[in-house]
């Protein structure tokens, strides 16, 4: 099968999209399937659309979204025509933007975390939208979605956005999670070494993410001063913030500063901190789905975190982790966490189920599969 693989920034960049679009098409690549890269496509704004922005933003004090305008969307579409090749089978996006105006004779699929409507007022970069913008965003995605053929979605609630706001027939959506964005070559013998070179006098937890907070960073601090008040000796290790947003840094939290997983040095600190750490605590505000939890998995660390956006498809509670209610006590994930590392068998059993869920479910190779699946039925 020969796919058009198309995306409007470089897809071989391993930073574009916190590295998932190469990961996807990497995979879809060892499905021994042929794939053709459309990318770094360019858009040109004319002064009227500059002076709209400007407008509507100094008149309402609203966000005017340029990327979500036809007159750009149509600009995707003439160069990704010009670049296909004239035996192409399918063509495939990790976003809707792309291919939401191209008219081709062959099957459009899409594999994403999130629909327009469901980022709406959810990520801070989709909120205090003007009128115009969400009206236009909500046309883009309905455009996508209707000339699509198979639209994929990571999480269950992606998915249950598209068939509320957009009315798509339910048949023609299919729910694959993603996968670890990190090598894992580990059997459940490496895991049970893991496990057991883990510290059982001190809870060490990891935070992981650069946006110290939609990632929830204030709430992991009072978790982690909590566990310590109930009289279990915690650490949290910060990494990924380049600066914390405080002064007086408590003994307890331990700083990396942001660090790069496109380096060997990166990778490794990262590989460190998830064999050493009991838990990864990344409570956020709102998420899409959180790869970074499928990267946990595979070195056997469970995930704790809240139940909104997609995560709760990521996360199976007790399974390979534990998710709260954003308006959740401090004192619940406290006693949780505090329990499940007292008792070392409840423990080791969280973390070997967890492995299980990246092996069985969170890693690029099953998506792969699963996904070629759904292709051939199309």
């Amino acid at each position: 099968m020969k796919i058009s693989y198309i995306t409007t920034y470089d897809a071989s960049d391993i930073h574009s999209w916190s590295g998932s679009a190469n990961a996807i098409a990497k995979m879809l690549e060892r499905q021994n399937e042929e794939v053709n890269y459309i990318g770094n496509l360019s858009c040109r704004f004319n002064q009227l659309f500059k002076l709209k922005k400007k407008i509507y933003t100094f008149l309402s004090g609203k966000k005017f979204l340029l990327s979500r305008e036809p007159f750009i969307i149509k600009q995707y579409a003439r160069q990704i025509k010009s670049k296909l090749k004239p035996d192409f089978n399918i063509v495939f996006s990790p976003s809707s933007l792309p291919i939401a105006l191209l008219e081709v004779n062959k099957p459009k699929i899409i594999y994403t975390d999130a629909t327009f409507a469901g980022m709406l007022d959810f990520y801070s970069n989709f909120s205090n939208l003007s009128s115009e913008s969400i009206k236009k965003g909500n046309y883009i995605e309905q455009k996508a979605l209707e000339s699509s053929q198979l639209i994929i979605y990571s999480s269950d609630w992606a998915a249950k956005t598209a068939i509320e706001n957009y009315n798509v027939k339910p048949e023609k959506i299919k729910v694959v999670p993603f996968g670890a964005n990190i090598d894992c070559k580990r059997n459940l013998d490496d895991i049970r070494n893991i496990i057991n070179n883990r510290s059982s006098s001190e809870l060490n937890m990891l935070f992981l993410g650069v946006d110290w907070i939609r990632k929830g960073g204030n709430t992991a601090v009072k978790i982690a001063t909590g566990l310590n008040k109930l009289g279990l000796n915690t650490k949290l290790h910060i990494a990924g913030i380049r600066k914390l947003p405080f002064n007086d840094i408590p003994d307890f939290i331990i700083n990396y500063g942001f660090v790069d997983k496109a380096t060997e040095e990166g990778r490794r600190k990262i590989e460190e901190l998830f064999s050493k750490c009991h838990f990864l605590l990344v409570p956020s505000l709102a998420e899409a789905f959180g790869i970074v939890f499928c990267e946990a998995n595979s070195f056997g660390l469970p995930s704790i975190s809240t139940n909104v956006g997609g995560i709760t498809t990521a996360i199976k509670d007790n399974i390979n982790g534990k998710t709260f209610s954003l308006n959740a006590d401090i004192s619940e994930w406290c006693n949780y966490i505090f329990n499940v590392f007292s008792d070392k068998t409840r423990y080791n059993d969280l973390c070997m189920s967890s492995f299980r869920e990246y092996e069985t479910r969170l890693n690029w190779e099953v998506a792969g599969r699963t996904i070629m699946n759904f292709i051939k039925e199309i």
